[in-house]
C-alpha cells in the first residue's frame, strides 16, 4: 500500500457515518458573501486597482494600445535589460521596438539559465483590484509559472478595463481552477521577526505593470 491509498482510506473511514442523504458539499457552506464592496464605475476599478497595486511596491504605468511598445521598451531600457524572456504565445507588436534578446520559453531551460535572464514580458489572465492582485494561468501569452518567479524583472501587461475585476470571487468566476494559477501582490518580499522587509525572495524583486486602455494590436492570446 502506497501513500495514496492510505491517505484515501482515512478519508473513507472518516465518511464512513456521513449519510448518503447528507447536504452536497456544494450546498454546505453559505455562499451569500459580498461579492464586491462598494459600487464603483469600471474607471473607479481601475484606480483601485492602480492604487493597491502600488501600494504593494509595484510600479504602475498606464498607456494607450498604440504607446504600449514603446512605454514596455522605455521599461526594459531603464532597467538596462540585454535579454527578456518571451513566452510564446505574447503579442510581438509588444516588443517590437525593443533591441533587447529575445529568449524563448522552453521546457528544458534550466533555474539557472532563467535566472541569468534580466527581464520577462508577460499579459495576465484578470487584475483584482481590492485586492491589487495580478493572476496568471499558464496561457500562452503568460508562459510557465517559473518563468515569471526567477528572472528579477517582470513586465505585464493588463487590458483595461477587460482584465480588471473588484473582487476575488468576481476573479474566480474568470480562472479555470485546473490550470496553473500564479497569484502576484506586488513583488516578492517577506519580513523577518524584526520586520526588516527582503525583497525578490521567492520571484522577481521588480514587478511593473502596465494598464492598457483598448485592444493591443496583433496576435496575442486572448486571456
Amino acid at each position: 500500500m502506497n501513500s495514496r491509498d492510505r491517505i484515501l482510506g482515512r478519508v473513507r473511514r472518516a465518511l464512513a457515518d456521513v449519510p448518503r442523504e447528507d447536504t452536497p458539499y456544494a450546498q454546505a457552506v453559505a455562499r451569500d458573501y459580498l461579492r464586491e464592496h462598494g459600487e464603483r464605475t469600471a474607471a473607479e476599478t481601475v484606480d483601485l486597482l492602480a492604487e493597491n497595486l502600488a501600494d504593494y511596491r509595484a510600479r504602475v504605468h498606464r498607456c494607450t494600445a498604440s504607446e504600449l511598445p514603446s512605454v514596455v521598451t522605455d521599461l526594459l531600457s531603464a532597467r538596462g535589460s540585454r535579454t527578456v524572456l518571451v513566452p510564446p504565445g505574447l503579442d510581438p507588436d509588444w516588443l517590437a521596438l525593443s533591441t533587447a534578446e529575445r529568449v524563448p520559453d522552453r521546457p528544458e531551460s534550466t533555474p539557472d539559465e532563467l535566472d541569468r535572464v534580466d527581464s520577462v514580458v508577460t499579459a495576465c489572465a484578470v487584475a483584482i483590484a481590492e485586492t491589487g492582485t495580478i493572476v496568471l494561468d499558464g496561457s500562452p501569452d503568460q508562459g510557465r509559472r517559473r518563468v515569471t518567479l526567477i528572472p528579477d524583472h517582470h513586465v505585464c501587461v493588463v487590458r483595461v478595463p477587460d482584465q480588471v475585476v473588484s473582487s476575488v470571487p468576481q476573479a474566480l468566476d474568470r480562472l479555470t481552477p485546473t490550470r496553473p494559477l500564479t497569484w502576484i501582490s506586488g513583488p516578492s518580499a517577506t519580513s523577518d521577526i524584526e520586520l526588516d522587509r527582503v525583497e525578490g525572495v521567492h520571484g522577481p524583486r521588480t514587478l511593473e505593470v502596465v494598464l492598457v486602455t483598448g485592444e493591443p494590436s496583433g496576435g496575442g492570446a486572448a486571456t
